[in-house]
C-alpha cells in the first residue's frame, strides 16, 4: 500500500509538472507579449524628415561663464580695508546692483601662520569687513553671509611671503 501511494504521488507529480510547462514552438511572434491598445487620433500632424521644423538646425547655445568677483587681499595679522580692496568691492557691488537676485558668501581665508583657533576669527573678522563695507554701500544684508576658513584652504602651498600674501583674502561666492 505504502508503494502505491508513492507511486500515485510521483504520477501526480509529473502530470502537474506537465501541465505547468509552456509547449515549445518554432514560432517568435510577439502576440502574446505587445497587447494593442487604441490610440487617440491627434491633430497635430507628424512631422516627417522634409519639414522644415525637422531640418532646420538650431543655433548653439554659448556657454555662459561663472561671474569672476575680485578677490580682497589683506596684511599680515590685519583685517582692515586697503584703498585697493575697497576698489575691488566697488567692482564686487557693481555685479551685485546688476544681478539684483544674486546673494553671496564671503569667504575669510588667512595664511599658515598662527593657530588655527586664531586663523579661524582672523578669517571671520576679514570677511566680516569685506561684508560690512558691501552692506555700507547698499547692498542689503540678507544677501550676503560670512564664513571662516582660516588656512584650510590655500591658494598657494609654499611657505614664502609672495604665497602667504596670496592666502591673506576674502573671496566671493555666488549662491544660486
Amino acid at each position: 500500500m505504502k508503494t502505491f501511494k508513492l507511486l500515485c504521488l510521483f504520477a501526480l507529480i509529473l502530470i502537474l509538472a506537465a501541465g505547468c510547462a509552456k509547449p515549445v514552438t518554432e514560432d517568435t511572434g510577439t502576440e502574446e507579449a505587445c497587447e494593442v491598445t487604441e490610440v487617440a487620433p491627434t491633430t497635430e500632424p507628424v512631422p516627417s524628415y522634409t519639414d522644415s521644423a525637422v531640418t532646420e538646425t538650431t543655433p548653439a547655445v554659448e556657454p555662459v561663464a561663472a561671474p569672476v568677483l575680485g578677490t580682497v587681499y589683506f596684511e599680515f595679522d590685519q583685517y582692515t580695508l586697503s584703498a585697493e580692496a575697497r576698489d575691488t568691492l566697488a567692482e564686487n557691488m557693481r555685479y551685485l546692483q546688476a544681478n539684483p537676485g544674486t546673494t553671496l558668501v564671503i569667504e575669510g581665508h588667512c595664511d599658515e601662520r598662527g593657530s588655527d583657533e586664531y586663523n579661524l576669527a582672523l578669517g571671520e573678522r576679514r570677511a566680516v569687513a569685506a561684508q560690512q563695507y558691501l552692506t555700507s554701500m547698499g547692498v542689503a544684508t540678507d544677501r550676503l553671509s560670512t564664513i571662516s576658513y582660516g588656512e584650510e584652504k590655500p591658494v598657494d602651498m609654499a611657505s614664502t611671503e609672495e604665497a602667504w600674501a596670496k592666502n591673506r583674502r576674502a573671496e566671493f561666492v555666488p549662491k544660486p
